[in-house]
């Protein structure tokens, strides 16, 4: 039996109307695999000095979800028959981090709270930290997952300053590497930010077509494309020559659908390695791990609906002012900018949109 939650949220003096479609549902019985070692990328380290913060973080137990009558047979088979090879998953990519870990459990909340067929998604959690699989086990029990450790060493080198000081951490730059991470049976996945939350059934997104493009995300093709890069890359023909014959515009890399086989098969994480690479050499851009994608794919990206990354929520990078929706349909919500919903409402200075997040945080004895 399916019902239809409508939630009706005020902002900027105007009423904001999301049609939600949840099913109720519960999982099969739990089952996360540990990854195993998969070259450099997964060798994890003899200490890890992260457990007492991590002490701190209590979250409460999800409610289980039932796939609808509606998902396949063949989209309801056991985690153990074919693991995570089985053809008919969803794969979603997200990091786990101790700054943003209250994010994430919302992200992964608001992903099963609206999928029609939620055992058919499977999950990638990206850690730098080994002891957070316990945590996500507590608090999705029934959940498909695998931790994969990112060893913050394979890009501490090539990791440049940035506006703001959380854009430099290196976890941030673990997406570029899940072609090497994830298994080669997993031929496409979703990643997505850990400041996010889902209000749509993810298989839409992930039956996105991406015709012949590797990487599928909303375009922003009216922002100033400029800004992105300094005065000295766009002033060196050698370099700014990169866009010749392209149409460049603005994409956010918190929200993408990946073509892993052709990733794999055109080597883009060594394409992004040296735009890197240029960068310590010489000042080509500001914003963290964003202009590199630029660089690499801009022009030749498969444009999604906007209504799959409202973002911009969390403000600009520096004050982290509050901002309003954009124009059109929503399916997926996004703090991007330096606010964070979960440390606005903690302070009790909440912005309106912060309401929206609430309700998917699981966060000690939140509501």
């Amino acid at each position: 039996m399916f019902w239809i939650m409508r939630l009706s949220w005020f902002f900027s003096a105007a009423m904001v109307m999301i049609v939600l479609s949840p099913s109720l549902q519960s999982f099969p019985p739990a089952e996360a695999i540990r990854s195993s070692n998969l070259d450099g990328y997964l060798r994890f380290p003899g200490q890890i000095t992260a457990t007492d913060s991590l002490n701190r973080f209590s979250f409460r137990k999800a409610s289980t979800f039932r796939n609808a009558e509606e998902c396949s047979s063949n989209e309801r088979k056991i985690l153990g028959k074919t693991g995570v090879c089985d053809p008919s998953l969803v794969h979603v990519a997200i990091t786990l981090d101790v700054d943003y870990l209250r994010g994430s459990i919302a992200a992964v909340h608001s992903i099963l709270q609206h999928s029609l067929c939620p055992e058919s998604v499977f999950f990638h959690f990206l850690v730098s930290e080994t002891n957070l699989e316990t945590l996500v086990r507590s608090t999705f029990p029934q959940l498909k997952f695998k931790v994969y450790y990112f060893d913050p060493e394979i890009v501490r080198g090539l990791i440049s300053t940035s506006v703001r000081q959380a854009l430099e951490q290196p976890l941030n730059y673990a997406r570029n590497y899940l072609a090497d991470l994830l298994e080669p049976c997993v031929r496409r996945v979703i990643y997505l930010d850990s400041d996010l939350v889902v209000v749509d059934d993810i298989w839409k997104l992930w039956s996105t077509s991406l015709g012949s493009k590797t990487i599928g995300a909303p375009e922003y093709c009216h922002a100033n494309f400029t800004k992105y890069f300094t005065a000295s890359f766009w002033s060196d023909k050698r370099l700014s020559g990169t866009f010749l014959g392209r149409k460049p515009c603005y994409f956010n890399t918190g929200v993408m659908v990946i073509d892993l086989v052709k990733w794999r098969r055109f080597g883009y994480t060594k394409r992004i390695e040296r735009w890197m690479e240029i960068q310590k050499s010489g000042r080509i851009y500001e914003l963290g791990s964003l202009p590199p994608f630029l660089l690499v794919f801009a022009g030749h990206v498969a444009p999604i609906e906007h209504r799959w990354n409202q973002h911009g929520l969390g403000g600009d990078n520096i004050r982290g002012s509050c901002r309003d929706l954009h124009p059109g349909p929503v399916s997926l919500l996004h703090w991007s900018g330096s606010g964070k919903a979960w440390l606005r409402l903690d302070s009790k200075q909440p912005c309106p949109l912060d309401a929206l997040w609430a309700p998917y945080d699981l966060y000690g004895n939140s509501t």
